[in-house]
């Protein structure tokens, strides 16, 4: 099923999104530098039975790349703004990396509208990241960033490409030549200086600074699916189990072969193992009165705090 890309003004700034498909919305968010194309492999077998709805977020892809608010809270709402436009209350939510970032604060921020959460190699879980966005988070490094990304270099990096991936990939394992086509995208000043402020929104030189651990007891109830590659080098694995172990009552599904981006490692299988997951997850039902009690520090429920699925952990090829 092809995918339509459709664009919104929402306050004043070109949004653009994929749409496909027919039933219970999904919403797939990307990560940083990246766009909605990053789904392309997956969302024709999700759209059979979703309708899938995949956006550029603001300063990335077709989107507008403005002086604007590039934080994690600020891209949340930005979800909700565009889902009320496009007439949707409630919907399921895909994160990877920066996008599960921003799944997850979706979730509290609005919790009346998230119904299940599929997190897959996401940010907000521990402090580490890989070297390059440390570097590229530092004091100074708008100044370097053109120059690292001029045609020239470009060029230089393109033909160097073979033997940096034969030395190590520069620590990228079997993402390099997808980071190396996202770094080559930023060619325009506005799309680094957007880069730059989303990014550095969550990383500074010692790592990611945002964390959801303080606040995942929230997620208690949230049917939450988290997806990671074994082979990745730009958020460790490790990350998965700390984030599972987090959220009782969550899946863990581990992508043997797959380095950041399961859903190019494996698109098949990303997709059937979301699909699985929605179809057997039964949507949460939002309810203040159990919100304000986990928000004061008291107890759920006795179905939040006793789930009746024991976590679950998957692996293979």
């Amino acid at each position: 099923m092809r995918a339509l890309v459709r664009f919104h003004d929402i306050h004043g700034y070109q949004r653009a999104f994929l749409m496909a498909g027919n039933g219970p919305p999904l919403l797939l968010i990307h990560g940083i530098g990246d766009s909605s194309d990053t789904w392309l492999e997956v969302l024709p077998q999700l759209a059979r039975r979703y309708t899938v709805i995949a956006p550029d977020l603001l300063g990335h892809g077709r989107s507008a790349k403005p002086r604007a608010d590039y934080s994690i809270a600020a891209y949340a709402c930005g979800m909700r703004d565009l889902l009320s436009v496009l007439d949707v209350d409630r919907v399921s939510v895909v994160g990877h990396s920066l996008g599960g970032g921003i799944a997850m604060q979706f979730a509290y921020q609005f919790p009346e509208r998230c119904e299940r959460l599929v997190l897959v190699g996401s940010g907000g879980i521990g402090q580490e990241v890989h070297p390059l966005l440390r570097v590229a988070a530092a004091p100074g490094a708008e100044l370097g960033l053109p120059v690292a990304t001029s045609a020239p270099a470009r060029t230089a990096l393109r033909l160097a490409a073979p033997v940096l991936r034969a030395t190590g990939g520069m620590r990228l394992g079997p993402d390099f030549h997808y980071v190396l086509e996202r770094y080559c995208a930023l060619r325009s000043r506005t799309a680094r200086q957007a880069f730059l402020r989303t990014l550095r929104a969550g990383v500074d030189v010692r790592g990611q600074v945002i964390t959801m651990l303080d606040r995942c007891y929230l997620a208690a109830g949230m049917p939450t699916l988290i997806i990671w590659g074994r082979r990745d080098r730009v958020i460790p694995v490790r990350h998965a189990y700390v984030g599972h172990a987090a959220m009782p009552g969550s899946e863990l599904e581990i992508f043997e072969r797959a380095g950041h981006f399961p859903h190019h490692d494996a698109p098949d299988r990303f997709a059937a193992v979301v699909e699985n997951f929605l179809d057997a997850a039964v949507p949460t039902e939002y309810d203040q009165a159990k919100w304000r009690r986990m928000l004061g520090g008291g107890p759920a429920d006795e179905d939040a705090a006793q789930p009746t699925l024991e976590p679950q952990v998957s692996s293979g090829v």
